[in-house]
């Protein structure tokens, strides 16, 4: 059962960058986005040419996303899911390429545990019940 009250019950016009009332998993997710955005952001102007484009759209959608996850969005939840997707895919493409830094290694890290906390049960089963 979600623990706290639903942000439909704020009010209209309020706006969260953070809820305290979901699930751990979630709220792990919504940290996890902002900090994998600006990881992403260091990471796409560490490669510069190499997947520059894609990895910024992707550290843009991240931010945004979890943003939307904050206000229980269900485009907010599906759009981090394919951002962190896209954003391990050219991860996966650079290091293809050869080439390895602690920047990649950390932004990698953070992707993959994002993508563990959003696709996690208790994330899944609050995210029927209560985004819209």
């Amino acid at each position: 059962m979600p623990v706290g009250r639903p942000s439909w019950q704020n009010g209209p016009m309020e706006k969260r960058w953070f809820d305290p009332s979901q699930p751990q998993t979630l709220q792990s997710a919504v940290i996890l986005s902002y900090l994998n955005a600006a990881f992403t952001v260091f990471a796409a102007l560490a490669f510069g040419r190499t997947g520059f484009l894609y990895l910024f759209l992707a550290s843009l959608a991240e931010g945004v996303a979890g943003f939307g996850i904050a206000n229980e969005k269900k485009w907010g939840y599906i759009l981090d899911i394919v951002a962190v997707s896209i954003s391990l895919l050219v991860y996966a493409w650079i290091l293809s390429l050869g080439i390895v830094s602690l920047s990649l290694l950390f932004s990698i890290l953070f992707a993959v545990a994002l993508l563990v906390a959003l696709l996690h049960p208790r994330s899944r089963e609050y995210g029927k019940i209560w985004f819209r």
